[in-house]
């Protein structure tokens, strides 16, 4: 957990919503110089810090409004802080709650030091970042078609199909194999949603590629270099992580990536590993992905996994083998060194 402790004149904390913030301004000394409600606006934001804008630092809960406000702030060169929300809830949760308190407590904190801060990520890649992260969820509403009509095969216990319908040359006549007219028009509109999302990811895809190819092009070749990490997962990576160095230590990154357990325990007892949750679910997919895709025809990798899997089973065998990867990952991008086997096989 890292806190914003630089010193100001001034302390801004909005708490911050698509059509109205509540601002909260306080003085060195804590005292209250603006506390009251204005409209979304850049300009309404502008005219209430005008006349403290000779030493402010504004900080907003990391919410999904921030990124106009963090952007003008860059623009307007005001120092901007990204409160992290799941740990500044941990910090502030009162009795009572509402927007006027919520915009003093965020400055109080940002005042003493305490405001646990979120990564900004920069405007010029943010787009493509969000992009990438769109193309997902995509991905994931194509993967439910083919294991419903799967499932409707299996419901009336009919043949399996002769080829994976996965592919699009393999799909012709599906429909056919259901006598039922009601369930061969479901299978239909799944069909024609599967061709729709080929050929919407295809198009995504390329462009995505050719938006990434002005950013470290070099990094990118770099994790291609790991077996299995394709295009796409090599992609999400950099755009996830932007700049390695803001992560001090592997330690960090491993925990920023869910790649570890989060333990508690009190008086010498387990509580349990709360805060799963806490970090980047897109990279934990990465690395989840990277894992099974690493044991393909790599065989040092395969005996490796099975040596796991015989002690530890294969969920955990495929955790340390994604947890592996992604201190690999680190190391690569901090150091821009290409992947190497038998560093990576060396202490197992």
């Amino acid at each position: 957990m890292r806190f914003y402790t630089n010193q100001h004149k001034f302390y801004c904390g909005i708490d911050l919503h698509a059509r109205s913030m509540y601002i909260c301004i306080l003085d060195q000394e804590g005292n209250t110089v603006l506390h009251k409600n204005f409209k979304t606006t850049p300009e309404s934001f502008l005219r209430a810090i005008q006349p403290y804008r000779e030493d402010i630092v504004v900080a907003v809960e990391c919410l999904f409004v921030w990124f106009w406000l963090a952007d003008l702030c860059n623009r307007e060169a005001i120092p901007f802080v990204l409160g992290h929300a799941l740990y500044m809830k941990a910090i502030h949760g009162g009795k009572s709650k509402n927007d006027k308190i919520d915009s003093r407590k965020i400055a109080v904190l940002l005042r003493g030091g305490t405001l646990p801060t979120a990564y900004v990520y920069p405007e010029a890649m943010r787009s493509t970042r969000d992009l990438l992260r769109r193309r997902n969820h995509l991905m994931r509403k194509r993967s439910e078609l083919l294991p419903h009509i799967h499932n409707t095969n299996s419901q009336y216990n009919l043949p399996e199909f002769e080829k994976k319908i996965s592919y699009k040359a393999n799909r012709d006549g599906v429909s056919d194999h259901f006598p039922d007219p009601s369930v061969q028009k479901s299978i239909e509109v799944n069909l024609q949603l599967l061709d729709l999302y080929d050929r919407l990811l295809t198009e995504l895809e390329l462009f995505i590629v050719k938006q990434a190819k002005g950013n470290d092009i070099r990094s990118f070749y770099l994790l291609r270099s790991i077996p299995g990490m394709e295009k796409i997962l090599s992609l999400i990576v950099l755009y996830e992580v932007h700049d390695i160095t803001r992560f001090a230590r592997v330690q960090d990154f491993v925990s920023y990536c869910r790649l570890v357990k989060c333990p508690r325990g009190s008086g010498g007892k387990k509580s349990g590993a709360k805060n799963s949750k806490i970090g980047n679910a897109h990279l934990k997919w990465v690395f989840s992905e990277a894992a099974c895709l690493f044991l393909r025809g790599n065989e040092p990798a395969q005996n490796y996994h099975d040596r796991l899997v015989s002690k530890l089973g294969k969920g955990k065998a495929l955790s340390i083998i994604a947890h592996k990867i992604g201190r690999a990952v680190y190391f690569m991008l901090k150091r821009k060194e290409p992947f190497n086997v038998n560093t990576f096989f060396a202490h197992i």
